[in-house]
């Protein structure tokens, strides 16, 4: 009967592709499952959005700021061999024991990731970036045109740096090779400010109990229903595997899709409800490591909250002198962990209560969903425009914010868009108590 239950259960994942489960695979997304028509023209706006740009009659864009998390990558290292193990572990089972069909099929698969892949960029992800760039510069032309210079910055990352490149080759297929002004530097402080937060590294980073919420979920029902199912079908005693692994086996279904454009034999051990659960877990790690579970997380950021008020203070002040704007356009490469604190930060995608191990049905309907909101090569957008003819003084700049070129709701007035000023007010207690090195000091005993 057990192994009726595992042919039958088999049978019906196997209609699944990675493409149907690609809604959940958290922040190891690819960019299309938030754009599809991006899948048929990579350079597609897609459907306008009403609101964006604002009228070119009344409002001219003058500075754009764009965070942009690099684009689609191999898995890390640590990644690969826990793969590995558990793929030997599939090798040796069907070389031993009774016939297996869902084992012998996964141990025939041909392992093509390797540890030196290491978080790489892929093929994919430079073409994730060149695309991006020939987006933005199609939404924005003003501000991307060829005689405007462009200050581009990266984390010191391999992957970012990439981006970094591949982008610039995508400007450069728009304005030809020769014709960008630019200035590139390396800005860990900023674009990897985490590591620079003392009290993020050891209150949470290295802090065994920062994510308990994350390890009773592993320990949990949900995941424990999970296991047991996929240590039947795989005919492997229950003690072989565990939630990281199943989690594994999960993402190398979402690396064939999101580098390869191939489904995985290894799609076919999850159904929908599956990865719901395995995206939840995801977003368990992400909400108490990089968002709301810690105020550390969010306040870390604070040093690059306060840079990009900076440089839109400065335009502003340029602006209203009649003075050129000295940084147009600003690219800086980074990571999820770059975004996702950043917008907490600003009170975007907060749900009523926090993401626990006790919640996952009444978190259902949640706001904070990793995939959609970091995905491969996501991308936060700050857009300030100059309208001269604004009814007062005070709503002659206003600014947008997009996320994966999408407008967002501002979180204090629900528009999606808003005066300078009055933006900035709603911020200045952030603003003016931000001392990063006070922030994230560890608090001394006594």
């Amino acid at each position: 009967m057990a192994r009726l239950l595992v042919l039958l259960f088999l049978g019906s994942a196997a209609a699944l592709r990675a493409s149907d489960l690609s809604p959940y695979f958290g922040t190891k997304s690819r960019y299309e499952a938030i754009h599809p028509h991006l899948l048929a023209d990579p350079y597609s706006l897609g459907p306008s959005e009403p609101g964006f740009p604002l009228p070119a009659a009344s409002c001219v864009p003058i500075q754009a700021r764009a965070l942009i998390r690099h684009g689609t990558r191999f898995p890390t290292r640590k990644q690969i061999e826990k793969l590995g193990g558990l793929h030997e572990a599939l090798v040796r089972r069907s070389s031993s024991s009774p016939p297996c069909r869902p084992a012998e099929r996964l141990a025939g698969w041909a392992m093509w990731l390797r540890p030196e892949m290491d978080g790489r960029l892929a093929a994919r992800g430079r073409r994730d970036m060149s695309a991006l760039a020939r987006r933005l510069a199609a939404r924005l032309p003003t501000l991307f045109a060829a005689r405007n210079s462009l200050a581009f910055a990266s984390s010191s990352k391999p992957r970012c740096l990439d981006s970094a490149a591949a982008f610039r080759e995508g400007l450069r297929q728009v304005h030809g090779h020769g014709s960008l002004k630019e200035t590139f530097e390396v800005n860990d402080k900023l674009m990897r400010f985490f590591d620079h937060c003392e009290k993020f590294v050891k209150g949470v980073e290295d802090n065994s109990t920062a994510l308990r919420e994350l390890d009773a979920f592993k320990d949990g029902p949900e995941m424990k229903t999970l296991v047991d199912k996929i240590a039947r079908t795989l005919c492997l005693p229950v003690s072989e595997l565990n939630a990281d692994l199943i989690q594994v086996a999960f993402f190398t279904c979402s690396f064939g899709l999101t580098i390869k454009n191939t489904n995985s034999p290894w799609c076919s051990l999850f159904n929908t409800d599956d990865a719901k659960v395995l995206e939840y877990l995801n977003d368990l790690k992400q909400y108490w490591k990089r968002a709301y579970g810690h105020e550390i997380n969010s306040r870390s950021s604070c040093n690059l909250f306060q840079d990009i008020f900076k440089h839109l203070d400065q335009a502003v002040l340029e602006s209203k002198s009649s003075t050129p704007i000295s940084s147009p356009v600003m690219l800086q490469f980074g990571h999820a962990e770059t975004l996702l604190p950043l917008l907490a930060l600003m009170g975007f995608f907060r749900d009523t209560e926090p993401l626990k191990a006790d919640n996952f049905a009444k978190q259902e309907s949640r706001q904070f969903r990793s995939g959609r909101i970091v995905p491969y090569a996501s991308n936060l957008l700050f857009l300030l425009y100059h309208c001269e003819k604004a009814s007062s003084p005070e709503e002659k700049y206003k600014v947008q914010i997009l996320l994966n070129e999408r407008l967002l709701t501002f979180p204090h007035s629900g528009a999606k868009v808003a005066s300078y000023s009055d933006l900035r007010n709603h911020y200045k207690h952030l603003l003016d108590n931000c001392h990063f090195n006070k922030v994230c000091a560890m608090t001394k005993p006594g």
